[in-house]
């Protein structure tokens, strides 16, 4: 009986341990000399997160990193995103896996001129990514 129940225990462990809660990275580059259209990107990324998703942000399940690719310091993660620029990625990461997309050209096409089309954009793809 000890054992059965010693069993069951550990499985029930594992199945809670297995179900870490969904984390969502955004990460947002820039070059060291910033046009109008890159100021808008972190901006209106910063005004997405703050209006829909300031919970998230505060509990973790949402990070930002805003980084000066051309900055030596980020090497690493430039070269992981392979980013070429100034670029935008959210990265799902679900236990071990994770799962990124490029938002840039999106990000580059309606941010300065149509602000509210790429915070909608962005809150859906935020949303998508946290299910």
């Amino acid at each position: 009986m000890k054992r059965l129940l010693t069993a069951v225990l550990l499985l029930a462990t594992i199945s809670v341990m297995a179900q870490k809660p969904v984390k969502l990275k955004i990460v947002y580059f820039h070059l060291e000399r910033r046009c109008p259209t890159c100021i808008s990107i972190e901006e209106n990324t910063k005004k997405t997160l703050n209006t829909y998703f300031a919970g998230k942000l505060k509990d973790g399940s949402i990070t930002l990193q805003v980084l000066n690719a051309e900055d030596p310091k980020n090497q690493k993660i430039v070269e992981k995103y392979k980013a070429e620029g100034s670029a935008l990625y959210l990265t799902k990461v679900n236990g071990i896996n994770e799962t990124t997309t490029d938002f840039t050209n999106f990000a580059f096409s309606y941010s300065r001129n149509q602000s509210e089309k790429f915070i909608a954009g962005l809150k859906a793809e935020i949303e998508k990514n946290l299910r």
